[in-house]
């Protein structure tokens, strides 16, 4: 009998991941389908980036509000990457906007310098979500760790609306690093 059961369990358990693979599968084949895009979907995104004259600031190291900037590029890279680019969100007639950052400096960047920023969805909730960030020269030194909460909204009422199950189906929620 207790054979029988785990073999039923089992059984259960096939069925049931099967059926969430199908479900993963479709969406994807549903934006292949769409965009013709063949490419994985990656819950982890790395930004690389040198460090350039305009970056830097009148103490001779890239400016704080330089890696805000630097995150934001990230995050619209990782969406793109993730079949969300911004033409897409234009025509759905929602999308993110920055809600608030949060970012402890480490260390400095200085001109010439190889940074790569590397992003990921920690949490999610209807209408936001935190997208984490941890910028590292190529000496692999932590220059800055920092989150940024972005709000779902529609661009025309300019409120927050339920992110759509074609968006949140394309990001994987990660956690903490």
């Amino acid at each position: 009998m207790g054979g029988r059961s785990r073999s039923l369990r089992f059984a259960a358990l096939k069925c049931l991941l099967g059926y969430l693979f199908s479900w993963v599968n479709n969406v994807n084949i549903l934006y292949i389908r769409e965009t013709g895009d063949t490419h994985v979907m990656t819950a982890y995104f790395d930004y690389s980036h040198t460090v350039t004259e305009q970056d830097i600031d009148e103490l001779g190291h890239a400016g704080n509000f330089h890696y805000i900037k630097w995150m934001q590029h990230a995050a619209i890279a990782h969406s793109s990457a993730n079949g969300w680019p911004a033409h897409r969100y234009f025509e759905l007639g929602a999308g993110w906007v920055v809600r608030s950052h949060n970012i402890t400096y480490l260390k400095q960047a200085f001109l010439g310098d190889s940074v790569v920023i590397k992003t990921w969805i920690a949490s999610g909730k209807t209408a936001s979500c935190v997208r984490c960030y941890e910028i590292v020269n190529d000496k692999g030194e932590m220059l800055a760790k920092a989150e940024t909460v972005w709000a779902f909204v529609n661009y025309e009422k300019q409120k927050p609306t339920r992110i759509p199950p074609e968006v949140t189906a394309c990001f994987e929620i990660v956690g903490e690093l």
